[in-house]
């Protein structure tokens, strides 16, 4: 489990400090709005019209059009009864479309602090010339107003007058003239929980309706007595525009001609109690910058994707047989602009830097700016990187917006919004792209497990707890978040549906799902009485269940390709399994007691392994239980944990020998293969979301250059052997050798490829075949380290790794092999290229007709100090 360490709240700052004028509430029916002179463009984003009318008195304004102000007693609204009227300008009414705009011969418009209110009958598109122009008249001191419209009229527009005589005069199109943007058939299936693109009808959408351009505004909430939209087109008062519920869906909308991309907004909510809160769009598809809070009104995708191809292959045979090895990253710690930490040179393993910068010097000209890599700068360094190092997929850490960067996005605050810290949803997109041409995988940590509980977000969103559980079932006792009730209709499709958004919108090529244990059991992390059985009296979470099977269902359905990988630490069976066998339907599931154990073993003196060796053989007893990934993860090397390197025992060298003989046997054990970033660095800090990685220990220290190059080799040789990946999954695919020499620190195993299964010959060419590798033909190009050769003659059948976790060399040491006569080295992490002390078998072994280890025959070697072998029968 990650990263929540206590941190309760992403700010504490007030929305008045972060980047937006802060509104009055609750409002007065009577507050007067305080204008300033904008033109029309910033009212409406429009031209201002100018106006016309009668001859002009001395305030410049027609003599004949002088308004007639009648007080609320003196109401006169046809079919209006008084009651409506107090609810709309009190701000609490539920359909102000049945008040406002056109009815009949007469518009209404509310327009608190205007002096002035006219109705323009305007000629065709697209100048609209104003034809004619009527004065309204106020019939509510508190801003409502009714002027005549003749019923043959088809297009009219309203001027608003601020100031009294001769202030300045905005010209709008009427908002409450507009139909519905939303159909029935959308709110129904929103409510049944069956919208499978429920992006395209919540949230704020430019578009043009009913021939005008503007946005249309939807929102769920409910228990709401009244919602407005706010922004910066109407200084942030919401009485002007109050929106209308859609029937008995809970879902409230509006239409604001004028307000397009870029405009600022949030929704001004009236609980059931009267309070006004202030709320973030909960399908925002963009947010000002943290630590500012408010949704920005996003401009329709316009990235023109490239990877058509990839997405074609990634549809093609088993993911399961395919080779999967992921670097982790955190985007914004990844390398900075400039200055300390960022690496120099090009961006090959051993000189890891991708053109950057290095630290200002004098005379170079200004310094560059410290800071993260934006989304465009990490697409033209991060795919060539990640496809340098020979590494097939890319994992990200959240980057759905998130208010606290400490929380390192696993406290999100709009799930449908990339975070705006790096750049904009379409460049993100472009990195994306870039990975995919790179023929690199993108993976994304998704969070439907819990919400921060700030004020301005989710947390009782309409006044009432709408996305998380009431009770004692709605908080998160570890890290102080809230619950979602994935039981409700509503919130279990708002998170399915954002599954499905990331795999449509941006092309993510699977969901890592954080803290699933969390989700699965009441009783987690809570004592008795504080949480609530189930229907049958168990702790399972029957609801979390349920709806984990259909997000799984959806995406491997909708997203041939598509995978999901489960973070779940418990022994919650199938989890990997379909659900039409009874499994959650999960693609893959991160193996945490792998992760342990070894990390136990390895942080263990040499002298003392010998009574831990069953930390390395006990996980091939539930290997096979559930599909694996190998994670030596962010969560391993963070909170006072130390680094992977620092973690080894031993003076420097034996730290580093550790290091590489664990990556050697984690790269050869069954399961799919999981670095976080900095792991092939060997960096000395544990890591800080704060700070970019220790780049510069490439230059200070050879031997993490080398480091970084074995964990390329081992990539690429992992690649390109199909034994150490066709049958990760199978028993049938893996054979101990020895696993019982606990004396000298040594453990054996061969893999087998499923040709050698099938009884099939290998290559008559004697090259490998390298099928489903990541980097395909026909991309951008395939990865530098992978371009090397695998050793001729080389069958591709049969792996052997044998492992020396002594620091003392093995001279002479007999090992039983499954085939007879030469066996090359492709891997020896104690070769001097690797920084290691340069002891091996010359190339190969000899395996002769001795029967040692339950094997026919068996060669003499020496194992080297700290070190791993992988062996493969030449032909």
């Amino acid at each position: 489990m990650s990263k929540k360490t206590g941190h309760k709240h992403s700010t504490g700052a007030e929305d008045g400090a972060r980047g937006e004028p802060k509104p009055a509430t609750p409002h007065a029916a009577a507050a007067p709005l305080a204008p300033r002179a904008l033109t029309e463009a910033e009212v409406t984003g429009q031209d201002e019209t100018e106006r016309s009318g009668g001859p002009a008195g001395e305030s410049g304004r027609p003599e004949n059009l002088v308004p007639n102000e009648v007080g609320p007693d003196e109401v006169d609204l046809d079919e209006v009864g008084p009651e409506e009227v107090e609810r709309l300008v009190k701000g609490q009414h539920h359909d102000p479309h049945s008040v406002l705009g056109r009815h009949g011969a007469t518009v209404r418009a509310f327009r608190p602090g205007a002096s002035e209110m006219y109705v323009l009958v305007t000629g065709p598109e697209p100048e609209r010339p104003v034809l004619r122009r009527t004065a309204m008249r106020q019939v509510h001191a508190a801003g409502l107003w009714v002027g005549p419209l003749a019923p043959a009229v088809a297009g009219y527009r309203l001027e608003a007058v601020y100031g009294g005589a001769g202030g300045p005069g905005f010209v709008f199109d009427d908002p409450y003239r507009h139909w519905p943007t939303l159909g029935e058939l959308d709110l129904y299936l929103f409510n049944e929980g069956r919208h499978r693109r429920l992006w395209e009808i919540l949230g704020a959408h430019p578009r043009e309706h009913e021939g005008v351009d503007g946005t249309a505004f939807a929102v769920w909430a409910p228990n709401a007595k009244a919602v407005r939209v706010v922004g910066d087109w109407n200084f942030w008062d919401g009485r002007p525009h109050p929106m209308r519920i859609m029937g008995s869906s809970g879902v409230w909308e509006l239409f604001l001609p004028g307000v397009g991309p870029g405009a600022r907004y949030k929704y001004e909510i009236v609980t059931a109690d009267g309070r006004v809160t202030l709320k973030a769009d909960p399908m925002a598809f963009a947010t000002e910058v943290p630590p500012g809070t408010a949704s920005i009104v996003a401009a329709p995708p316009a990235h023109d994707w490239r990877d058509a191809l990839w997405l074609a292959q990634r549809a093609q045979g088993d993911a399961l047989a395919k080779p999967m090895s992921i670097y982790e990253v955190h985007l914004g710690s990844w390398r900075w602009r400039g200055g300390a930490g960022e690496a120099r040179g090009d961006a090959t393993p051993g000189n890891a830097g991708a053109g950057g910068a290095g630290p200002h010097e004098a005379g170079e000209g200004p310094a560059v700016a410290l800071g993260p890599l934006t989304y465009l700068e990490l697409a033209e360094q991060l795919p060539d990187y990640v496809a340098s190092m020979g590494f097939t997929h890319v994992e990200l850490l959240p980057v759905a917006e998130h208010p606290f960067g400490g929380s390192w996005g696993y406290q999100v605050s709009a799930y449908y919004a990339p975070t705006a810290r790096f750049g904009s949803a379409d460049d993100f997109r472009v990195l994306v792209d870039a990975l995919h041409r790179r023929g690199i995988g993108v993976l994304v940590d998704w969070v439907p497990a819990h919400f921060p509980r700030d004020d301005w977000a989710l947390a009782r969103f309409d006044g009432t707890a709408l996305y998380e559980h009431a009770g004692p079932m709605g908080a998160h006792p570890d890290w102080g978040t809230l619950v979602f009730n994935v039981g409700r209709h509503e919130v279990r499709n708002f998170l399915v549906a954002n599954a499905l958004f990331w795999a449509e919108e941006f092309h993510i090529d699977g969901l890592r799902v954080d803290a699933v244990a969390s989700m699965l059991y009441l009783d987690y992390s809570r004592q008795p009485g504080e949480w609530v059985p189930n229907e049958f009296g168990g702790n399972e979470n029957l609801q979390a269940v349920a709806f984990l099977k259909e997000m799984n269902e959806l995406v491997f359905s909708l997203y041939p390709g598509v995978t999901t990988i489960a973070e779940e630490s418990t022994a919650w069976p199938a989890v990997s399994r379909p659900t039409y066998l009874g499994g959650l339907g999960f693609g893959f599931k991160w193996n945490m007691g792998w992760m342990h154990d070894t990390l136990r073993y390895f942080e263990t003196d040499p002298l003392f392994r010998r009574y831990h060796q069953n930390d390395l053989t006990f996980g091939l007893i539930y290997a096979w239980h559930e599909n694996f990934i190998l994670p030596l993860s962010h969560d391993e090397v963070v909170h006072g944990k130390r680094s992977l390197l620092s973690k080894m025992p031993g003076d420097r060298w034996q730290q580093l020998a550790n290091l590489r003989a664990l990556y050697a046997w984690m790269w050869a054990h069954p399961g799919k293969k999981l670095l976080f970033m900095g792991g092939e660095l060997a960096s000395e800090q544990e890591w800080a979301a704060e700070r970019p990685l220790d780049w510069w220990a490439l230059d200070a220290w050879a031997d993490h250059a080398k480091l970084q190059r074995l964990v390329g080799e081992l990539n690429r040789v992992y690649k390109g052997e199909p034994a150490l990946w066709e049958e990760d999954f199978s028993a049938a695919g893996f054979r101990w050798i020895d696993a019982s020499d606990a004396d000298h620190n040594v453990l054996s195993f061969y893999r087998l490829r499923r040709s050698k299964l099938a009884g099939t010959a290998p290559s008559a060419s004697g090259r490998r075949p390298t099928p489903n590798v990541a980097t395909v033909e026909g991309l951008d190009g395939p990865a530098p380290v992978g371009e090397g050769p695998v050793p001729a003659g080389v069958p591709a059948d049969i792996v052997a790794c044998i492992a020396n976790f002594s620091p003392v060399p093995q001279l002479g040491y007999r090992v039983g092999l499954p085939r007879p006569g030469r066996w090359v080295e492709l891997v020896n992490t104690d070769a001097a290229e690797w920084g290691g002390s340069g002891l091996g078998n010359m190339g190969e072994v000899r395996a002769t007709e001795e029967s040692w280890h339950g094997q026919p025959w068996s060669a003499e070697m020496l194992l080297p100090p700290l070190g791993v072998l992988w062996l493969a029968p030449a032909p």
